[in-house]
């Protein structure tokens, strides 16, 4: 082809040397093998109750309640029903054994809190939520019409929320790498909800070879609290879809609603914010979590997304018509 180039190219030949050249170049290249037909996976999906959560789905939005309860169980009513009123489907807790998951050179050390002053360790357990408290959080829940389940920390608390009965058990991004937890969970026979915060891809490999794909939902995270768009990275929705051909959802903590909004429009199958009656309350999460009138309007415009996604086939639609015969110009 070079020899061909120096004849074509520095020879006159009018026009049509350089498509001359085109042409052989085109017949000089092989024959391409035959398309192979791709057949898009189908990611889902996963039962959780009687809601289904996975492509083709509504966007099963959670209210993550997480520990802005701050252990007061009447607050934990009210943003239950936040999350109700706001058209959730689930809401979402922590569950801890203070004594296990509060590192040793923390358990110690003083914390000034709305109660007074005290240990961190005194602390996590006056916040921390038993049986009984629970119980009525059930009753609340299913009196409104959602589901609730929470994120173990420890193997004695998914033992807890396995008696408790939850339809659902969520990995917090911290326990990515808790190997014991996630074979603990994995025994549970239950959906798993994956959450990827901090975490590699070889953390996650580790991780989905444990729990399986059967009954697992993934969510891309970021866990920068609160955070910055550019730490969002939401292209990896797509990613983790293509490696695991599971679900994939979204769990944010920044401010506002866009950066969740996008996350749906790039396919994520539900959507995580944390909630709260006031984000200047006391509590680490509060100012990364949304009031309930942010909570209505997001998920007001995710429904309004799902309708605008459409189905990708083109057509005239019937809103279309008047205006084309109206203004359409066809020539030959």
């Amino acid at each position: 082809m070079r020899a061909a180039a120096r004849v074509v190219l520095t020879r006159p030949g009018g026009s049509g040397a350089v498509r001359e050249l085109c042409d052989r170049v085109v017949a000089a290249r092989p024959e391409p093998p035959a398309a192979e037909a791709r057949v898009r996976p189908h990611f889902g999906p996963v039962a959780i109750g009687d809601v289904l959560v996975g492509d083709g789905e509504p966007v099963y939005v959670i209210g993550e309640i997480g520990i802005n309860h701050n252990g007061d169980l009447d607050l934990a009513r009210r943003l239950i029903d936040v999350a109700a009123d706001a058209g959730c489907q689930a809401v979402k807790f922590q569950k801890r054994t203070p004594a296990i998951c509060v590192p040793e050179e923390q358990k110690g050390q003083i914390r000034q809190t709305p109660w007074g002053e005290m240990t961190y360790l005194e602390y996590k357990e006056r916040t921390e939520f038993g049986r009984d408290e629970y119980a009525q959080i059930a009753k609340h829940c299913a009196e409104r019409g959602l589901h609730w389940f929470a994120s173990p920390w420890d193997v004695p608390s998914v033992e807890f929320l396995e008696e408790m009965d939850v339809l659902v058990h969520k990995v917090a991004s911290a326990g990515v790498a808790d190997h014991e937890l996630l074979r603990a969970l994995a025994a549970t026979g239950k959906p798993v909800i994956l959450s990827t915060g901090m975490s590699t891809l070889a953390e996650i490999d580790a991780a989905v070879e444990i729990l399986g794909t059967e009954k697992l939902i993934m969510m891309h995270a970021t866990s920068t609290y609160p955070l910055p768009p550019e730490e969002a990275n939401l292209r990896t929705i797509t990613t983790l879809k293509e490696r695991y051909g599971v679900p994939v959802g979204y769990s944010g903590h920044e401010r506002g609603l866009q950066i969740s909004l996008a996350a749906v429009t790039l396919g994520a199958v539900c959507v995580e914010r944390h909630i709260t009656l006031d984000r200047t309350m006391w509590g680490s999460d509060h100012a990364a979590s949304l009031e309930p009138a942010g909570l209505e309007h997001l998920v007001r415009d995710i429904r309004i997304i799902e309708q605008a996604m459409g189905d990708g086939v083109k057509r005239v639609f019937p809103g279309e018509e008047a205006p084309k015969a109206r203004l359409r110009r066809v020539t030959v």
